[in-house]
């Protein structure tokens, strides 16, 4: 983060500690509760959010040589991102062009390109068809038109995006423009240089809005979080600022108020906050004082009271020793518990709420901007109502 923007951090979050207030938007927001709960919202989303805009879906540093692949469908569309021998990255989507079968699984290194498993339909690192078993049978094809399909990728700040959509225009992605000012405090991270840890999926029984929902918001810090977050940070006390479709909020540590100099928390500014990045559609980039963890968000299928929650922790050096994996294992898994045990467990009660059509809408306070923001967001892309600006006082 660049020094400037800390110092303007430091400034509001002084202003609100001396007030008592937090960061407000100029009107409350409501919310359709068939947000939640359409199946008719969610194939729109489907379509349209997780087909045409940039999905994050990995840091560079999990893709480091020449041959190494991750694969994963959440989006509903199966993918295959490969580092080349020049060091570029490559996206296709993982079916065979003979019967669709999957090329790659999981992830690994592959130096010599992949194999179908179905009837042996083989492929180059960069996609291209390399040879086909009793060929004489295929006489009539255009090799050419038989490699796997690719799609844009975006690797920029030690980040990896892909647009899952086979038949969008591959000509390079401008990612700035997408992050706005957000890309170059991205480019103050390195991030580049991070490790990654591990990686767990959850599998809560609520729409996939409402799992970056509980990410957006500290007003319910103190009563949802009692003894695990709330000791550590202050209820309802939060920066928020809008970058396009994307938001930052910062969330301020109790030990905020204890340092007296300015220049003291501009230097240690993670360790007396938390860094929250939605990144649209559906990501939480949470950038914790000494680690990063990636939450992303997808639908589970056709029903709109399930997702599925992907999160990737990082860390900036790499773990060695028992000692340091044991920290770590200690550090997701509180992570984790906190999410399972609290927000997930009353997010499946409200869920089953919304399902039952006993509400009409949700409120989000002025006192929750990020809420507004991101919903707001997401209406403005999927082209349900007019768009709403939410601006923050």
């Amino acid at each position: 983060m660049q020094t400037k923007t800390r110092q303007n951090l430091i400034t509001q979050i002084r202003g609100y500690s001396a007030n008592g207030t937090t960061a407000m938007s100029d009107a409350v927001f409501t919310n359709p509760v068939t947000a939640y709960a359409s199946s008719e919202r969610l194939q729109l989303e489907k379509q349209t959010l997780f087909r045409d805009y940039p999905i994050l879906m990995a840091m560079s540093c999990q893709l480091t040589n020449a041959g190494d692949y991750l694969t994963e469908d959440f989006s509903g569309t199966p993918l295959l991102l490969v580092r080349q021998k020049n060091g570029d990255l490559s996206g296709f989507i993982n079916a065979c062009a003979h019967r669709g079968a999957p090329v790659a699984q999981g992830f690994g290194t592959r130096g010599s390109g992949f194999t179908c498993p179905y009837h042996a339909w083989s492929y180059e690192l960069d996609g291209r068809l390399r040879n086909i078993p009793g060929e004489e049978g295929f006489t009539c094809i255009n090799r050419d038109d038989y490699g796997l399909k690719p799609i844009p990728v975006i690797e920029k700040y030690g980040m990896v995006w892909a647009i899952p959509n086979p038949s969008i225009n591959l000509a390079p992605v401008d990612i700035d423009t997408y992050l706005g000012d957000l890309a170059a405090e991205y480019a103050s991270y390195e991030f580049a240089g991070y490790h990654h840890f591990a990686t767990q999926i959850l599998e809560p029984k609520i729409n996939w809005k409402m799992a970056v929902d509980g990410f957006l918001e500290s007003y319910h810090l103190s009563v949802l979080h009692p003894k695990t977050v709330s000791p550590l940070y202050f209820t309802n006390r939060s920066t928020a600022d809008g970058f396009n479709l994307n938001h930052r909020m910062v969330a301020v540590r109790k030990s905020f108020d204890k340092v007296d100099e300015d220049a003291e928390l501009e230097k240690d500014f993670l360790l007396h906050t938390n860094i929250l990045y939605t990144l649209f559609p559906n990501t939480m980039f949470v950038y914790q004082r000494d680690h990063l963890e990636i939450w992303r968000m997808f639908p589970d299928g056709d029903d709109p009271s399930r997702c599925k929650m992907v999160l990737s922790m990082y860390t900036p050096e790499a773990v060695t020793g028992d000692s340091a994996q044991r920290h770590w294992e200690n550090n997701l898994r509180l992570a984790l518990d906190t999410v399972e045990a609290e927000d997930l467990m009353l997010g499946e009660k409200i869920q089953r709420g919304y399902q039952s059509g006993a509400q009409e809408f949700v409120t989000y306070g002025r006192n929750e901007p990020a809420l507004a923001h991101f919903h707001a967001s997401l209406n403005k892309a999927l082209g349900v109502e007019d768009s709403i600006e939410v601006r923050i006082g």
